[in-house]
């Protein structure tokens, strides 16, 4: 099945990730590329806590591809507002997941490179598909382990491992001490655009979609020179040191090698 043939209904419209996409999308349609009939489905389309709004929002979509990129992104908040974080990341992906297999569709969840340690069990990073993950460092990262459960729930399920930051860093300080292989989410949004025209060449399981391994200081010193260093230990909220991912898969597939 062509990219032009498939549509996508992805969750999360609005969101940082939903809204590059959608970006990346449009200029490749208007380059003349296929692309998917793509609808980004916000808040206000269904609450993906709702089965019954998800159920009525797929029926009249009809989509192949359930993007499912909502969530509670809030690492830090996570922390006193648990049963919110835990309605959206972990009881939303239950109720996408279960209204996606009722109809067939597959389902991509976009998950975190956080539900991993990252420390000394991996000290130099590069986390593969198949690792074993936690224990995890903060609530956050307990509900986004939970959520690739809960979409284990659809038959045909494919779980992504991703990481991304806004386009503008707006903070004065990054850390220099927490290593990623996250981007600018207008990078990895054109990745994901990439993964959904290859979607047929990718089994259901688990794949690392980011790039490089990096300390985010690094990352955000590429479009901000002037940010000051900072520490992960000064945060509000534990964070691992360093949660990078290996991507081989992910790169196999890209040259063809899959």
């Amino acid at each position: 099945m062509g990219s032009g043939d498939v549509r996508l209904l992805m969750t999360g419209g609005s969101g940082r990730l939903g809204r590059a996409l959608r970006v990346e999308l449009e200029a490749q349609a208007a380059a003349g590329h296929e692309t998917p009939y793509a609808h980004f489905a916000t808040s206000s389309d269904a609450d993906v806590t709702d089965a019954a709004a998800v159920a009525r929002l797929i029926d009249e979509v009809r989509p192949d591809v359930v993007l499912h990129a909502a969530g509670y992104t809030d690492v830090l908040r996570a922390e006193q507002d648990r049963a919110a974080c835990w309605r959206v990341n972990v009881d939303g992906t239950r109720t996408v997941a279960n209204e996606t297999a009722s109809t067939g569709a597959r389902l991509v969840q976009v998950s975190s490179d956080y539900v991993f340690f990252g420390g000394d069990d991996r000290p130099d990073g590069g986390y593969r598909e198949d690792d074993p993950v936690g224990p995890v460092r903060n609530y956050y990262a307990l509900s986004k382990l939970v959520a690739e459960e809960a979409a284990r729930r659809a038959p045909q399920a494919l779980i992504v491992r991703t990481s991304f930051r806004p386009s503008e860093w707006l903070h004065p300080v990054a850390f220099d001490d927490l290593f990623t292989g996250q981007d600018y989410v207008d990078v990895i949004a054109k990745e994901f655009a990439l993964l959904l025209s290859r979607l047929d060449e990718l089994p259901d399981g688990i794949l690392h979609l980011v790039t490089e391994r990096k300390s985010v200081y690094e990352l955000v010193r590429r479009r901000t020179p002037e940010v000051r260093r900072g520490s992960r230990r000064d945060a509000a909220v534990e964070l691992p040191e360093d949660v990078s991912l290996n991507t081989d898969l992910w790169q196999a597939l890209k040259a063809g090698r899959s």
